[in-house]
């Protein structure tokens, strides 16, 4: 059963810098579609980035030129870099990698952003 781990939240001053990971514990990350979703109180769930199985990466309007995603294939691990954070950025982070025969989930980590 493949598990994806996520880790690297937590709270942080506007302006500053979080990295998330999601940690795999089998390689699944090659040849697949993988993103970043976040999902605040009452909202919906918002793509923030994804990469595709070909490796073109895009982004939400609202985190262009902000956040970074990455993989490490040999880790079995992918990241989000997050830059230059804003309130509004305060969510629940979800990883996401798109399997053959089903999509595999992190748990969720908080994000919290203050003023």
């Amino acid at each position: 059963q493949v598990q994806l781990v996520e880790s690297g939240g937590g709270l942080v001053q506007a302006g500053g810098s979080l990295r998330l990971s999601c940690a795999a514990t089998g390689k699944i990350f090659s040849g697949k579609a993988i993103a970043w979703y976040r999902q605040a109180p009452q909202n919906q769930r918002e793509l923030v980035a994804s990469m595709t199985s070909g490796g073109s990466i895009d982004y939400a309007d609202s985190v262009k030129g902000r956040f970074t995603l990455s993989t490490d294939n040999a880790a079995n691990t992918m990241y989000l870099q997050m830059n230059s954070l804003k309130p509004e950025d305060t969510s629940i982070y979800y990883c996401q990698v798109v399997g053959t025969i089903r999509d595999y989930w992190g748990q969720g980590i908080q994000v919290t952003v203050s003023s």
